[in-house]
């Protein structure tokens, strides 16, 4: 929709450029990735597109061009992975690669991700590389649409000139290109006005790949290129600002990966916080953890299971060692929580106003309903149940994660070298608010855990929101 430009509308177009800015910004906070957000309109008319009609269903067939090197595609293949894009453009439900369908629930409406193998009509098989590098780093599609901050060009802006080539080449000559209609968004009025999207991008997108550090070793680079381009950790990790920018793109923001809410999950804290953050992690486990979603006696679980499933677990061991290495650099900036198995303050009797643990609701749920699994001392079974104790999800300061698997449910991951899926059960239909608030206050308190209580009003407003 073109926008009007009589001075009667000046403030209405202010006021919808508003709008449809903080519409795309809060999409972008849930961290979903839409490499390519076209609209059908864009993607798929014929005035914009002059390719004749692909078959309605199935693999189209393109026009003959040379066969790339087997080694520049396998590095295409490796920056996809790491990048995740399949994670999104891959209908859930025996969806071709990359042929789009993955519908995107927000309060404003479903915004599709679109087909992006190589097809002509309804992919981006017409996209020349300066119109995909534009696209992955700048978040403006072939024709000028700008696209939704639901897709982390902040993060794929710092991908380097060698892999955005192989990526590139890979989507071109190594994806089965698919002549499958683009589902339209349901997005009303003004939320859909994607022209506005222009200033957010202006302040927000950065302007130049990632640029190694002169004082770090290869290792510790290729560990924050990793984290801050492909990866796109922050988009998850990191806290969002009052325009739902991430508020910090490096290790110099004090806020960077410092943990953040994403469609009702937190995404817990990666600097060095001893208590809720990775401070008590070593760099091999965490290199474990992503290639197995099992370390540090921890376990994966919400959003990070499909992460791990579909792009970490891919990752070479040196490659999740660097990452390691450089999440371990990270100072903590803002602790909360502690563990302290030999100084169990939370629990001694000098504590007046701790009811003892036979007389406690939250000790006798713990022995009912968790203690089969994590055990009594919340100690876990290494690589099958996550411990509790020091568990830094547990020790966080934000709850969202805690209230929502005791309500849920979950499962861990299911790799090539990790161990079997093991599932956790709901207990929205079991336990009562205030049993579930006082069950999680006896594990955040336990076993040298130090963390403050959640009431049941805590687990309510969170049932509320996911409708449970």
């Amino acid at each position: 929709m073109k926008p009007r430009t009589p001075r009667a509308f000046a403030g209405a177009r202010r006021q919808a450029a508003l709008a449809a800015c903080t519409v795309a910004l809060a999409i972008a906070a849930t961290g979903v990735a839409m490499c390519d957000a076209r609209s059908e309109d864009a993607a798929g008319s014929a005035s914009s597109n002059p390719v004749s009609a692909s078959p309605s269903a199935g693999a189209s067939v393109r026009p003959a061009a040379p066969s790339p090197d087997a080694g520049t595609l396998a590095r295409g293949e490796y920056v996809a992975k790491a990048s995740d894009c399949a994670g999104c453009h891959t209908a859930a439900q025996g969806g071709a690669p990359y042929a789009g369908g993955h519908g995107l629930v927000s309060p404003f409406g479903t915004i599709m991700a679109t087909n992006i193998t190589p097809d002509p009509r309804y992919g981006i098989g017409q996209y020349s590389y300066d119109d995909f590098a534009r696209a992955l780093r700048q978040g403006v599609a072939r024709g000028g649409e700008r696209l939704y901050p639901a897709m982390p060009y902040t993060a794929f802006a710092k991908i380097d000139d060698a892999d955005m080539h192989a990526l590139y080449t890979y989507m071109m000559h190594g994806v089965v290109p698919v002549a499958k209609p683009n589902a339209k968004s349901d997005v009303a009025f003004p939320f859909n006005q994607r022209w506005a999207l222009r200033f957010w991008q202006m302040a927000f997108v950065p302007r130049e790949p990632y640029r190694p550090r002169a004082d770090r070793d290869a290792q510790w680079n290729r560990g924050a290129y990793l984290v801050q381009s492909a990866g796109h950790c922050g988009s998850c990790h990191t806290p969002r600002g009052a325009a739902y920018q991430e508020k910090g793109t490096d290790e110099t923001s004090s806020d960077f990966l410092t943990g953040g809410v994403n469609d009702h999950w937190f995404a817990p804290d990666l600097t060095g916080d001893p208590g809720s953050g990775l401070g008590r992690w070593r760099a091999p486990e965490i290199a474990a953890f992503l290639k197995t979603g099992h370390g540090g006696g921890n376990v994966a679980y919400g959003s990070m299971v499909e992460q791990i499933e579909d792009s970490t677990q891919y990752f070479t061991d040196d490659d999740l060692l660097a990452i390691g290495r450089y999440l371990k650099s990270l100072p903590p900036h803002d602790p909360s929580g502690t563990y302290a198995p030999q100084d169990d303050v939370a629990r001694k009797p000098l504590n007046g106003s701790r009811v003892p643990d036979a007389l406690s609701v939250g000790y006798n749920v713990y022995r009912s309903f968790c203690a089969q699994c994590h055990g009594d001392a919340g100690k876990g079974v290494p690589n099958v149940f996550p411990a509790l104790a020091g568990n830094s999800s547990v020790l966080a300061e934000d709850t969202t994660s805690l209230i929502r698997l005791m309500v849920e449910g979950g499962n861990s991951p299911s790799t090539l070298t990790g161990p079997p899926r093991r599932q956790m059960p709901r207990f929205a239909d079991t336990l009562a608010d205030v049993e579930i608030g006082q069950v999680l206050t006896y594990i955040r308190s336990a076993w040298g855990n130090n963390a403050q209580p959640i009431t049941a009003n805590d687990v309510s407003s969170l049932r509320q929101k996911l409708h449970k």
